[in-house]
């Protein structure tokens, strides 16, 4: 099937290119260019068919992602997490799909998931307070997700996915980073907002695929694992950014094998090819492990079967290898580039400053979810609200 929207975002790749320094230099994605991927369709993909969306396949989200990201990773990483937010927020009660969705179907969330706020149970839902970090895109957004925690009476903690207006938080501008700078991933800020109760969504809900909005939205997209679209969300743009810096190389090694050096082509060096074969298969394999899990859990759900949770184990598997993968493309050119990749403008050394940037993120913690796959291989529970 052919990616319409994939076809349209193409078209834009070059202004989005153009204005890569602007965005770093002004530490977010210009409007302009959101603007563009909203007409586009970008936002919209994953976003319910009742409010205007398309319920496209996460694997054509991300194709688009990772176009965007070969020309500017931190315009992809904001694209890619505003333009998964619709996806959740159609598991959370229709109530609050309809306070965002209900006047502008375009309304952007954003989003910081870890549960730094405290929910205080009041009535008719919870009173929220703190601090959240790394909000991508906020400035462009008129809701947020934020994680918060609250005693469950048995002694332990409960997780939530709080859903708040804009009129309910500051955002505080503290975004000076050396890489992904043009994602504007400032902090959100709340002093004792009201919030109703169906406008949370627990992590037991999260974990069991289960979520109220599926009453309203049951479109089989609806019934695939967060911890696989969300941990994809943010891998898509660092292997775009490999992809990014492929392209860019290629570009000017192919330039320079027309220019002679003492006789000798300067691109002629066997060990210089390998690198690039090397970089091609590791992008590769990272797309296409993707591409099969994302695909294979559609399937289950579109036939009405349960997703085995060795899919979805397999799925955080190979998200976080994809990562590693991309990042050892990235390197493999960043050397073969020679001292060309430290010249700034440069599309090389900033996809490498970006792409190493995002695998910081808590949901490339290799470690972690590769030791679950290895327990749940052996047979041993395995418990994570992020898959």
């Amino acid at each position: 099937m052919t990616n319409k929207v994939l076809d349209r975002v193409r078209d834009l790749l070059p202004a989005i290119r153009e204005r890569a320094v602007q965005a770093e230099e002004q530490r977010r994605v210009p409007d302009a260019s959101i603007a563009e991927l909203t007409e586009a369709g970008v936002f919209r993909m994953l976003q319910p068919a009742r409010y205007g969306g398309a319920e496209a396949s996460p694997v054509d989200f991300y194709q688009v992602v990772r176009a965007v990201a070969t020309a500017c990773p931190s315009t992809a990483w904001v694209t890619s997490v505003l333009g998964a937010h619709p996806w959740q927020l159609a598991l959370f009660d229709d109530r609050a799909q309809a306070d965002v969705w209900g006047e502008n179907p375009d309304t952007l969330v954003s989003s910081s998931y870890a549960p730094t706020g405290k929910l205080t149970v009041v009535e008719g839902g919870y009173e929220l307070t703190g601090r959240w970090s790394f909000s991508s895109g906020c400035d462009h957004a008129q809701w947020v997700f934020l994680g918060a925690i609250t005693p469950n009476g048995n002694g332990g903690m409960d997780y939530y996915t709080i859903l708040v207006p804009r009129t309910d938080y500051v955002i505080e501008d503290v975004w000076n980073v050396s890489g992904l700078s043009g994602t504007g991933s400032n902090d959100i800020v709340i002093e004792k907002a009201f919030v109703p109760a169906y406008r949370t969504y627990s992590a037991s809900d999260q974990a069991n695929l289960v979520g109220p909005g599926q009453e309203v939205n049951t479109a089989p997209l609806y019934k695939i694992s967060f911890g696989s679209v969300f941990s994809n969300t943010i891998t898509a743009p660092i292997i775009g950014a490999a992809e990014g810096a492929y392209e860019s190389h290629l570009e000017r090694q192919r330039e320079r094998v027309r220019i002679s050096y003492g006789g000798q082509k300067v691109s002629e060096d066997p060990f210089a090819h390998v690198r690039i074969a090397r970089a091609a298969s590791e992008i590769d394999a990272a797309i296409l492990q993707m591409e099969r899990n994302i695909s294979e859990q559609l399937r289950y759900a579109e036939a009405g079967e349960e997703i085995p949770f060795e899919s979805r184990l397999r799925a955080r598997r190979d998200q976080v290898r994809g990562t590693e993968r991309a990042l050892e493309a990235i390197d493999l050119l960043f050397k073969n580039s020679g001292g060309h990749a430290i010249r700034r403008p440069n599309p090389i050394e900033r996809h490498w400053r970006d792409a190493h940037a995002g695998s910081v993120h808590a949901i490339n913690d290799v470690e972690r979810a590769l030791a679950m796959f290895g327990k749940g291989a052996m047979g041993l529970t395995v418990t994570d609200r992020m898959l």
